[in-house]
């Protein structure tokens, strides 16, 4: 099925899909390795990211730039409806590097969330804003001084899965899938209907039918 347009395509996606049945149908077309780290989690267990990749890259420095922030900003200005900011640290434990400002920047643009992979902070005010983020933990200290945003619309490593540039994200709290630009519609349609199998499974076992039985009719699991 083609969609008119990203907005709803995201729609569908939030509404009626999951990580575990969009790596599956991943899974069904060799794309076996798009999930995320599991270190990288969600700041609330509800929250729900979908939107194409808008990525980011960091580096930690041991000294006060002139500009510290110039590339970040730059960055951040450039978000578009839709787009979530995956944020790559090389694994830093040096900085926050993500807070409240930069989420309500992300949200004011459109921007649909953010991937960290790396620590934030301003959590308790970025959960006010009920903007989604995922991270791999948390650090009062700014950037400034300890971490600079080298360049971005870049491909970038987060969460051991390479990212390019208007990939699809989709992260719940079993973790953050990473969807290759070029086969997001396939995956969906194939996880659609997946779905689909899988709730006439689970009516079926629900009136007492046997799992072996329900499996070889549906064959999903």
């Amino acid at each position: 099925m083609e969609y008119p347009n990203d907005k709803t395509l995201f729609e569908v996606m939030k509404d009626k899909l999951y990580t575990g049945v969009i790596c599956d149908s991943m899974d069904e077309i060799g794309c076996r390795n798009q999930a995320m780290h599991e270190s990288i989690r969600p700041i609330h267990t509800d929250m729900i990211i979908v939107g194409r990749a808008k990525t980011i890259l960091a580096a930690d420095v041991y000294y006060i730039h002139d500009n510290p922030y110039e590339m970040e900003i730059n960055a951040l200005d450039s978000i578009k409806p839709g787009e979530v900011a995956v944020v790559c640290t090389n694994q830093s434990k040096n900085n926050g590097i993500w807070g409240e400002l930069l989420s309500t920047a992300t949200l004011m643009r459109g921007g649909t969330g953010a991937i960290v992979e790396g620590l934030i902070r301003d959590t308790k005010q970025i959960l006010k804003l009920d903007f989604p983020v995922f991270c791999t933990g948390f650090k009062p200290v700014d950037s400034k001084g300890r971490g600079i945003v080298i360049d971005y619309d870049c491909p970038v490593v987060v969460g051991g899965i390479q990212v390019y540039p208007g990939d699809v994200i989709f992260a719940d709290i079993d973790g953050v899938a990473v969807i290759p630009k070029a086969l997001v519609e396939q995956v969906v349609s194939n996880a659609l209907d997946k779905v689909e199998r899988e709730n006439h499974t689970r009516r079926e076992l629900q009136e007492g039918k046997l799992l072996k039985d329900v499996y070889e009719k549906y064959g999903v699991l």
